[in-house]
């Protein structure tokens, strides 16, 4: 089986990762003003210089920083637009074995025209890039972010009385970001998307109607804005998304299966790979992946890091095997479902756990594809 010399790889892994007590704790000083920001991000760069060593250890290609100085996957990046507020909380229901669990993240707000100040994650790269020999990877929210959890209400009606407008502004601001990324070295940079995968669940596209969008329409939209956000795609820069159906403290939002967005998903986006969900029977089955193009890779979220049990090699072959049915398996990669900690709280599993799940995905990439 073809080595992939480029990302995303056969064994590939969506970006978080469990934080460190040192570093929580060190957040928290911050947070009530006994260390300053410069303090606290020495702390940073000491964690994510361990978390590197952990992923070159696992014989990783690719290697995050943790996403270890965001609390949230997306707030943290998006309310550094220009033009972007978080005001209050948004009460969300995430689901687990062991019950609910009840979440309110800021909400963002569009409150003025959205406009790209700065680079946002400049100076993170360069650390990481700085602190590894391998592909450094970066991890960003999708621009459909800004839409999908507040609709129409959740955007300045003075600033953009017309949506068109402000969905040409999010993609304008994107590409100045990634313009300054590929400008720096970056050639690995993933999306991470909620909406996609939540525009699967009945529940959710009911949602959406309710605020006025058409859960129909809302792929193709979204599509179109994500390819104006990173076309034209700068030159050696592989581009990949991930669709999360929510992962908060080992708990979910959503579920269904891809079909609703299959074929805007995987015809319409032009991205260069898919990670993809498919840990537990919530993400539906792998017919969806008919769709997917020649050229295109699909990562197989099969290993889930919601719980510290360990998959079975045998099962993850076979499901992988069923997979092969639809996309080529030179095509397939393999990777956890999800990060460990998409929020600062993590997920309910130890490190120990954590590093068990991505040498699992490692060991099993070598047996199916004979690589990693």
């Amino acid at each position: 089986m073809t080595q992939r010399s480029t990302p995303p790889y056969r064994a590939d892994h969506v970006g978080s990762f469990l934080r460190p007590k040192e570093l929580l704790d060190a957040r928290d000083r911050h947070q009530k003003g006994a260390i300053t920001r410069a303090q606290l991000r020495e702390v940073e760069d000491r964690a994510i210089r361990d978390v590197v060593r952990m992923q070159e250890d696992l014989e990783l290609q690719g290697v995050t920083d943790g996403e270890f100085r965001r609390t949230f996957f997306h707030i943290d990046f998006l309310e550094q637009l220009q033009g972007v507020e978080t005001k209050g909380g948004l009460h969300v229901k995430f689901h687990s074995a062991k019950g609910d669990i009840d979440m309110e993240p800021p909400v963002l707000q569009v409150a003025g025209k959205v406009r790209h100040a700065r680079s946002i994650q400049l100076e993170d790269f360069k650390f990481l890039r700085s602190v590894t020999k391998r592909v450094p990877k970066v991890t960003i929210p999708s621009p459909t972010m800004l839409h999908f959890r507040g609709g129409r209400g959740a955007i300045s009606r003075e600033a953009y009385p017309d949506l068109e407008q402000f969905y040409a502004d999010v993609a304008a601001c994107y590409r100045d970001e990634v313009k300054s990324l590929a400008e720096a070295g970056c050639t690995y940079l993933q999306l991470d998307d909620t909406n996609l995968a939540y525009l699967c669940d009945p529940k959710m596209r009911e949602g959406a109607k309710a605020r006025g969008d058409d859960p129909n329409e809302l792929p193709k939209r979204y599509a179109k804005l994500i390819n104006a956000a990173i076309s034209p795609r700068p030159p050696g820069m592989t581009v990949c998304i991930h669709l999360c159906r929510g992962n908060f403290k080992s708990a979910w939002a959503a579920e269904g299966g891809y079909e609703p967005v299959a074929e805007a998903l995987f015809r319409d986006l032009q991205v260069d790979g898919y990670f993809l969900e498919y840990d537990d029977a919530r993400s539906g089955d792998f017919s969806p992946l008919r769709f997917v193009p020649k050229g295109k890779i699909v990562v197989l979220g099969l290993v889930t890091s919601k719980v510290p049990d360990l998959e079975s090699k045998d099962v993850l072959k076979r499901r992988i095997d069923e997979a092969a049915r639809f996309v080529p398996l030179d095509q397939l990669c393999l990777s956890p479902q999800c990060g460990f900690s998409s929020t600062v709280h993590g997920n309910q599993l130890t490190a120990a756990a954590q590093a068990a799940k991505v040498r699992l995905v490692v060991d099993t990439a070598r047996e199916v594809w004979g690589t990693a």
